[in-house]
């Protein structure tokens, strides 16, 4: 059985994001969106809040039912692992993704061989980032084009509380 892990912060899951999800599911047997912490990123919404958000988000879609959502306690190499992954797939929606992806897939098969498999973005998605959607939210801009309702629900509820 071919499975592959679509990893990320998600803070928050954007419809990138879901893209890239669905894509993978017509190509491996079984995916698992990890939804990991990121020391170098500024999280605005939980742990508990981005994995409920994620599960939402999947909920909404029929052709997304089967793919799981576990956290990721650590390393992803380990995660991979524990799931039976053969591969981690990664959007990429330009140069600047791919410089930062390429030396962690080199790493990610030199600790444990689990390949990584790029998928270039969807043109209409090229520009969203889960940064930008948080700068915007906290300006009170639109944002439910780039995310999905619980998503845009959860990010308003978050910035309402920090403000």
């Amino acid at each position: 059985m071919s499975i592959a892990v679509c990893p990320g912060s998600f803070d928050p899951i954007t419809f990138g994001h879901l893209d890239i999800v669905r894509r993978a599911a017509r190509l491996f047997e079984v995916v698992v969106v990890g939804v990991a912490r990121n020391a170098s990123k500024s999280a605005l919404l939980t742990p508990d809040e981005r994995i409920e958000v994620v599960r939402g988000a999947l909920a909404e879609d029929p052709d997304l039912a089967a793919v799981r959502v576990e956290p990721v306690p650590g390393l992803l190499v380990e995660f991979c692992r524990q799931v039976g992954a053969s591969a981690v797939v990664k959007g990429l929606r330009g140069g600047a993704d791919f410089d930062g992806e390429h030396p962690m897939a080199l790493m990610n098969r030199h600790l444990s061989g689990v390949e990584t498999v790029f998928l270039p973005a969807e043109q209409r998605y090229a520009h969203v980032a889960s940064s930008l959607v948080k700068d915007i939210a906290r300006y009170g801009g639109p944002i439910d084009d780039l995310v999905p309702p619980a998503a845009a629900e959860a990010v308003r509820a978050a910035v309402a509380h920090r403000a």
